[in-house]
């Protein structure tokens, strides 16, 4: 370690990054989970990769905190925080009830309804075959219930596009989430350590911001700070503080909205484990607020290792 580090008595850890993983955002997983390890060694850390492309896995011996950038289903649906849990292991990110409530969109309107928050008008779809509902009108946005990075949405523009939409978005899910449309702009707040960061607004330079605008470089404009009057700004972030805090969430997270021509914030999920790419948002919120990435992973670290009271872990842990 360098004399810098020395000086500053900067705590340092033995970190396994899981990574990959079985699910559709597997290859995201691996961005997010690889620029991580480079960040955390670059801080100082001692950090092992692992990925859990299968249940029977074994963390590398002396592992002390597991930092969580396993994205969609198991690693976000608080599968693998369950596991981690038993094992007694230090985790990065929000347990594995408040994990598997955020990663269901109808548990997550539930929750925004019971606590009073904004959310768009909803129904469950349970069956591909399904006809139009009753008492819809075009556009609407049909999304898979339990999937993230925006797999499976579908933006319905017309009733003869709904059969091919609501096919597709039926292949990622056995229930799919039906949801007024909301016209307007794009918003999205990362939370660190209970505090809300700057808004990022999102602009989709074609379509919606689906998984292809999503990870395509330069398909999408990000603007951070949001430009939005102050009280709007403020609205916006309360809604999505308490949207987090009525999932249960604790450390971090990134809540996505709507914000209404009317300048109305309306909440469209939590996202417990958000990407960690070049291209993601919660970075790029941290960075307009002063926390460069290196220094955002060693945070998401020390919030786990702080909340397990230091605790030295056993070794050669295993699940399976």
């Amino acid at each position: 370690m360098s004399e810098e580090r020395t000086s500053r008595r900067e705590p340092v850890w033995r970190i396994t990054v899981m990574l990959g993983g079985p699910s559709a955002e597997r290859d995201v997983s691996l961005r997010s989970g690889r620029a991580v390890v480079a960040a955390l060694r670059k801080h100082g850390h001692q950090v092992w990769e692992l990925d859990p492309v299968d249940a029977a896995w074994t963390l590398p011996a002396s592992t002390q905190v597991v930092f969580l950038a396993l994205h969609g289903t198991y690693g976000e649906d608080g599968t693998v925080q369950r596991q981690l849990e038993t094992l007694g292991i230090p985790f990065t990110g929000c347990d594995a009830d408040s994990s598997r409530v955020a990663f269901d969109k109808v548990q997550t309107k539930k929750r925004c309804v019971e606590a009073g928050i904004p959310t768009p008008r909803y129904q469950v779809i349970e069956s591909p075959s399904a006809s139009w509902p009753e008492g819809w009108d075009p556009p609407l946005v049909l999304k898979p219930v339990r999937q993230g990075s925006s797999v499976g949405l579908q933006l319905v523009r017309k009733k003869s596009e709904w059969i091919a939409a609501l096919t597709d978005a039926f292949r990622f899910d056995t229930q799919v989430l039906l949801e007024e449309f909301i016209p307007g702009r794009e918003l999205t707040v990362g939370i660190l350590d209970g505090r809300t960061l700057p808004i990022v607004e999102v602009r989709p330079k074609e379509g919606a911001y689906d998984y292809r605008n999503k990870y395509t470089a330069g398909a999408t404009e990000y603007l951070c700070p949001a430009p939005l009057p102050v009280a709007v700004a403020e609205q916006a972030s309360q809604a999505a503080l308490r949207a987090f805090q009525a999932v249960g969430g604790r450390d971090y997270a990134r809540v996505d909205l709507m914000l209404s021509s009317d300048h109305q914030p309306f909440v469209l999920e939590v996202n417990t484990l958000p990407g960690m790419t070049d291209t993601s948002l919660l970075p790029k919120a941290a960075a307009a607020a002063g926390i460069n990435y290196e220094s955002l992973c060693h945070r998401m670290v020390e919030l786990a290792w702080r909340r397990a009271g230091g605790i030295e872990c056993e070794t050669n842990v295993s699940c399976g």
